[in-house]
């Protein structure tokens, strides 16, 4: 069955983007329908962190989310087969011209989970070197599948989770940038409760750890959808390096990575991965939410 999905992604890579879009969109709003276990994660996530909308007002917005997330899903093909050359026209890249000052220095690309986080890790692939840690799937097929097609251009080194940071930490030292997404909920360990849109939420020290014993610099990366009428592409968006970072200890300085990503997300909510149970551990002595 994987591979079958695999093929028929394949063979729709090959549509204009905005008809692409347009099944991507269908197949969030059938998701949206028929996986209640992430529909209901989604609507508890937007709740906390959206307590001024009303019940029609969420799930109009969680609508739109699996309606991202589906166009995401089928747009995969494109990141893992079409050529660069429509890779560029598809995906711009915007402020990439800072990071050419530290080709030959250490950085950590702060990438918060936005449903175009694969189209900006590809088209900045085309530019610089990258290495990104990745999660196993027990889909091995898929597995497979993401991993050639992110590092079909030779230019990104996948390291596993299971791995830990010390090959990712060893490729940055070679001249990669490390591209990082700490905004995902790994429990406890390694973790401090700072707030995110107020709710106390478990946030991984990482980024703070890693720029430390590196010395490398944050500069972050946030891609997104743009659609206007008919038309529509992505945009990664290189933003302005971090200064003063790490500065305020762990608390502090996962409160600027959590006020940082609020700031992003509340530019286009519906882009933000919003069926990742973000809220699951929880202070000692406090209820679960989901």
């Amino acid at each position: 069955m994987t591979r079958l999905i695999l093929a028929i992604m394949r063979v729709l890579h090959w549509l204009p983007l905005p008809l692409l879009a347009a099944l991507g969109r269908g197949l969030g709003l059938a998701l949206y329908v028929l996986v209640p276990e992430r529909r209901h994660v989604t609507l508890i996530n937007l709740g906390l962190c959206f307590p001024h909308l009303s019940q029609a007002e969420k799930s109009a917005l969680a609508r739109r989310h699996f309606m991202a997330f589906g166009r995401s899903i089928l747009e995969l093909g494109l990141w893992w087969w079409a050529s660069p050359e429509r890779i560029r026209r598809l995906v711009r890249l915007e402020g990439g011209e800072k990071l050419a000052a530290y080709k030959s220095k250490p950085v950590i690309l702060l990438v918060p989970h936005f449903v175009g986080i694969d189209a900006g890790a590809i088209r900045l692939m085309l530019e610089h070197g990258v290495v990104a840690i990745y999660t196993r799937q027990k889909n091995r097929v898929f597995e497979a599948a993401m991993n050639g097609g992110r590092n079909r251009f030779g230019n990104c080194d996948m390291v596993s989770r299971q791995e830990g940071t010390r090959t990712a930490l060893k490729a940055m030292k070679a001249g990669r940038f490390f591209h990082y997404s700490p905004d995902m909920d790994y429990g406890p360990k390694e973790s401090v409760f700072v707030p995110f849109f107020a709710v106390q939420t478990a946030t991984i020290t990482g980024l703070a750890r890693l720029a430390r014993i590196t010395g490398a610099t944050v500069i972050p990366l946030v891609t997104r959808m743009e659609s206007r009428g008919w038309q529509t592409r992505y945009v990664a968006t290189v933003g302005e390096p971090w200064t003063d970072f790490p500065d305020d200890g762990d608390i502090g300085d996962a409160r600027r990575l959590n006020a940082f990503i609020e700031a992003e997300v509340l530019k286009s909510p519906e882009q933000y991965y919003w069926l990742h149970k973000r809220f699951k551990t929880r202070p000692p002595g406090e209820k679960g939410v989901y």
